[in-house]
């Protein structure tokens, strides 16, 4: 088998030109929306300005970074078809529901921030602890993304890693510290079109070196009894779920309560990294479209990014006879994470490559920015302005969210050092997710569905399931893993899990439901703080319900979402 190692790679002239065109053009984004940035609201939400359309293209996009790119890729080659679940049962059923039920709520109240939201439903301390956990989780989000773009330097160029990951972070800092949410949503809505530009040609050269659709079934099933899997176990996504006999270590319960519900419900209806795209949006009508307009492209994003991955394997199944490999990790493994690029490099000509790697690196400044922008607002509105300045100037507030973005990037370069743990960083990012969505997302629920639910209940709701989170995964380990970011460090290992995934499924549904039960106790033994009308606009029953405005049909929230959800259960069945 070839092996490619870093610094093999050898671009033409024309690759480099698209590159740094790119590079320039970003920032230059940034620097023409310099002089609209006067507030802080424009700099955080974007002055509420954008159509449904850009918002729809950059709800996407804000997912569609390093995680997405890369670790979809990844999953793909070690999971096979069964990471088409990711986007079928965890985003387009939760993306229907924030768009249809929870964005009144977001962009009714006026609030700017997720944890901000959660002060108005419940109280301050509820607010601060999801402030701290959200701004946590956002840069070891970020740090993924950097982690991910200084190995493709790596690969390209022969940089070392250390400065691979300083350069990439102060192009990002340059574009996001002059124009603010806005720059960061414009640019993931170019990212989007080149993704799809530079993956397309990946998907159409891999199937043709395999075989086709045929070829890489046939290949994968061959993997699949060598590693001692059912047949069809990587290119099934629903056949060999009814017991963990799959590559993934999931049956169909921890598939459905673990993804479906906790993780994609916590993420795309509590992750204010998403949600901040819908409430830049210029109408009510336009922010409820926003992750209906989105989910239409994610159906089909599993072609473009997971496809690669099990091309990659199927390739790397056949031996010489393919002459491609999947690379090696440093353990000897082999390294899944660089499953779309090495694929990227080792097909592509001059001129295609740049396109390829251009959009890779877009995905991953993209992603990076996301978080960045995130964690600034989420860091100035609902740490700095609530618990350290408060009452100070618009203008003051402004130079701290830009410093924030300063010290994000800072802290985004220690956790991309942790990345560098995981042969698949969508392990480490669900991991991330377990902790801190899995139990926010029951608070929501609560919240939003139940008037009784006390802050006192929702607090120690939220303490409690990500304790609950952190002593399951301290008590279980994957199997064959044995550093303690993997697991185990409570010194006792009372289960072992046949993979990274199963184990982060059971740590989200623990999350959850730990939390969930917590807050109906304590909600029910404490006194409601706020009156029917404090709560008005902000728990289902006591908010009246949005007018349609929209006459025409495909601008109504309900039927596209409808229509989303019909192609999603299409996918499902034609790939069971």
């Amino acid at each position: 088998m070839t092996n490619l190692h870093m610094g093999q790679v050898h671009l033409g002239l024309i690759d480099y030109a698209l590159m740094l065109i790119y590079f320039v053009f970003v920032i230059g984004i940034g620097a023409s929306l310099k002089r609209r940035v006067k507030t802080s609201s424009d700099f955080f939400q974007s002055g509420r300005s954008i159509p449904a359309w850009i918002t729809g293209l950059a709800f996407l996009s804000a997912n569609l970074g390093a995680q997405e790119v890369i670790g979809m890729g990844a999953s793909g080659a070690k999971y096979g078809i069964a990471t088409a679940h990711f986007y079928w049962v965890g985003a387009i059923p939760a993306m229907v529901f924030v768009g249809i039920f929870m964005m009144p709520f977001y962009y009714g109240s006026k609030a700017r921030s997720v944890p901000e939201y959660l002060k108005l439903r419940y109280d301050e301390k509820t607010r601060g602890f999801n402030a701290f956990s959200f701004a946590i989780m956002t840069l070891f989000s970020s740090g993924i993304s950097l982690f991910a773009m200084a190995k493709l330097l790596g690969l390209l160029l022969g940089w070392d890693f250390t400065f691979s990951m300083l350069v990439s972070a102060g192009i990002v800092l340059a574009y996001i510290f002059l124009g603010g949410l806005t720059s960061a949503i414009y640019n993931e809505v170019l990212q989007f079109f080149l993704i799809v530009f530079g993956f397309l040609p990946l998907v159409v050269i891999g199937l043709t070196k395999a075989g086709g659709w045929d070829g890489v079934k046939h290949s994968l099933d061959l993997l699949a009894v060598q590693n001692h899997f059912p047949a069809g176990a990587y290119t099934h996504a629903w056949a060999h779920m009814g017991s963990a006999t799959n590559p993934m270590g999931v049956d169909w319960f921890s598939l459905t309560m673990g993804l479906g519900f906790v993780l994609s419900f916590g993420y795309w209806c509590t992750d204010f990294l998403v949600v901040q795209r819908a409430m830049a949006a210029n109408s009510m009508s336009a922010a409820r479209r926003t992750p209906l307009i989105a989910a239409v492209p994610k159906m089909l994003f599993p072609f473009l990014v997971i496809l690669p991955g099990m091309i990659a394997m199927a390739l790397t199944a056949n031996g010489a006879a393919s002459g491609y490999s999947l690379p090696l990790d440093a353990k000897g493994g082999l390294d899944y994470n660089m499953a779309a690029p090495s694929m990227l490099v080792h097909f592509f000509p001059t001129g295609l490559l740049g396109v390829g790697m251009t959009a890779l690196l877009a995905s991953f400044m993209s992603g990076m920015a996301g978080n960045v922008t995130a964690f600034n607002t989420v860091f100035t509105v609902d740490i700095y302005e609530s618990y350290i300045r408060p009452k100070q100037s618009d203008h003051h507030y402004l130079m701290v969210g830009k410093f924030a973005t300063v010290g994000g990037i800072l802290v985004s370069i220690l956790t991309a050092l942790l990345a560098a743990n995981f042969n698949n960083i969508m392990d480490m990012l669900q991991l991330v997710f377990a902790f801190v969505n899995a139990p926010l997302f029951a608070t929501f629920l609560l919240g939003m569905f139940w008037k009784r639910t006390t802050g006192h209940g929702a607090f120690f709701g939220l303490l409690s399931g990500t304790v609950g989170a952190a002593i399951h995964h301290g008590l279980t380990r994957p199997a064959g893993e044995f550093e303690a970011i993997k697991g185990g460090w409570l010194g006792h290992i009372v289960h072992t899990y046949p993979s990274d995934m199963a184990q982060n499924f059971w740590t989200a549904i623990i999350a959850w439901t730990t939390c969930f039960v917590v807050t109906i106790i304590i909600s029910s033994l404490t006194k409601r703080t706020k009156s029917d009308e404090e709560l008005t606009g902000l728990v289902y029953s006591l908010t009246p319900k949005p007018e349609e405005t929209e006459k025409v049909w495909y601008k109504q929230p309900v039927v596209l979402g409808i229509i989303v959800l019909m192609g999603a259960v299409i996918l499902n069945v034609l790939f069971s």
